[in-house]
C-alpha cells in the first residue's frame, strides 16, 4: 500500500458523461506515485484522454474527486493556472497545441501567461528546447517542422512551465522507429530530472518495457494498476489483459516456451524486453569444421 504522502496524482470515483450522453469515466479511481513511469493503456474509447483531461483541470468531475499533491483541484481560474504549471499536458496531434509563429514564441507562451520576468522566461524556454534536442530550431516557423519535430516542441513548450507531472496522450502515434527512439530519449532524459510521466499507449509491449506501473483502462474504468514486472508473473493479470481486448507482452510468451524447450533458465525475474531475452541466450557457438 502506497503512502499518501507518495501520491502525486489521484482520481478517486470519477464519473464523467459528454452532453451527448457517451460515458467517458465511469466511476473510475486511479493513483499515480511520485517520481514514477506511467503507462496507461486500453482500446480506443476506454477512457483514456477524458481522464487525461481531468488530471490537467479541462473536465471537471460530474462526480468523485481528483486531487494533486493530496489537495482536491482548485477550479478556480488561479487554481487551474497553478495545477497547469505542474501537470503538464501533451495533446496527440501536435497541430492541437502549437499556435504561434516560431517555436520560441510557442515555448514562450505558457511561461509568459505566468507573469514571469522576461529572464526567466528566456531561461525556461532554452531549457526546455535543450531537454528535446530542439535548440538550434529555436527561430524556426513551426509549420516547416517535421511531424516528430513538432511534438518535441510541444513537449518543450509544456517543460518551461516546470512541471512535477507530464502526460502524454499517444506520444508515440505517427512517428517511425527513429523518432519513437528519439523520443523515448528525452522521456528518460526527463525521468532523471525526477519528473512524473504517463503517457497512454497502444503498444502493450512498449509499456512493459519502459513503465514502471500499467494502468489498464476499460469502458471509462481503471480496471486495473501494477507493477509492470508482476505482468508474467500473474496468470490473473493475462486474464484481464484479454478480458480488455489486449495481448500479453510477446517477450512473455516468447520467454516461456524457450524455458519449456529449455533454451533458457526459468529462475530470476522474466526478461522486460526482446534484447534483454537475446541476452540471456548466452553466445552463439561457433561454426563447426566444413565437412
Amino acid at each position: 500500500m502506497a503512502d499518501a504522502t507518495d501520491i502525486l496524482l489521484e482520481l478517486e470515483a470519477v464519473a464523467f458523461r459528454y452532453p451527448d450522453g457517451n460515458v467517458g469515466l465511469d466511476g473510475c479511481s486511479l493513483a499515480i506515485r511520485r517520481g514514477s513511469r506511467n503507462a496507461l493503456i486500453g482500446t480506443n474509447g476506454a477512457g483514456k484522454t477524458t481522464l487525461f483531461q481531468h488530471a490537467n483541470g479541462l473536465f471537471r468531475p460530474q462526480s468523485g474527486a481528483v486531487r494533486y499533491a493530496g489537495a482536491p483541484l482548485d477550479y478556480s481560474r488561479a487554481g487551474l493556472r497553478r495545477l497547469r504549471s505542474e501537470v503538464g499536458l501533451v495533446f496527440q496531434n501536435p497541430d492541437q497545441q502549437l499556435f504561434s509563429a516560431s517555436v520560441r514564441e510557442d515555448v514562450s507562451f505558457g511561461p509568459l501567461n505566468l507573469g514571469l520576468d522576461v529572464d526567466t522566461v528566456r531561461r525556461r524556454v532554452a531549457e526546455a528546447l535543450r531537454a528535446v534536442g530542439m535548440e538550434t530550431y529555436a527561430d524556426r516557423p513551426v509549420h516547416n517542422l517535421s511531424f516528430g519535430q513538432k511534438k518535441r516542441v510541444c513537449i518543450a513548450g509544456v517543460l518551461a512551465m516546470e512541471p512535477r507531472l507530464l502526460i502524454l496522450d499517444e506520444p508515440m502515434a505517427g512517428l517511425d522507429h527513429a523518432m519513437r527512439a528519439e523520443l523515448l530519449s528525452v522521456l528518460d532524459g526527463l525521468h532523471r530530472r525526477g519528473i512524473t510521466l504517463l503517457l497512454a499507449t497502444h503498444d502493450i509491449d512498449f509499456a512493459y518495457r519502459w513503465a514502471d506501473a500499467i494502468h489498464l483502462m476499460a469502458a471509462g474504468r481503471c480496471a486495473a494498476s501494477f507493477a509492470a514486472g508482476q505482468l508474467a508473473a500473474d496468470p490473473g493479470l493475462a486474464a484481464v489483459l484479454q478480458a480488455a481486448g489486449l495481448p500479453l507482452p510477446g517477450v512473455i510468451e516468447l520467454h516461456r516456451q524457450l524455458a519449456l524447450r529449455g533454451h533458457v533458465d526459468r529462475a530470476g525475474a522474466p526478461p522486460r524486453s526482446l534484447g534483454e531475452l537475446i541476452g540471456r541466450l548466452g553466445p552463439v557457438p561457433a561454426a563447426g569444421p566444413l565437412s
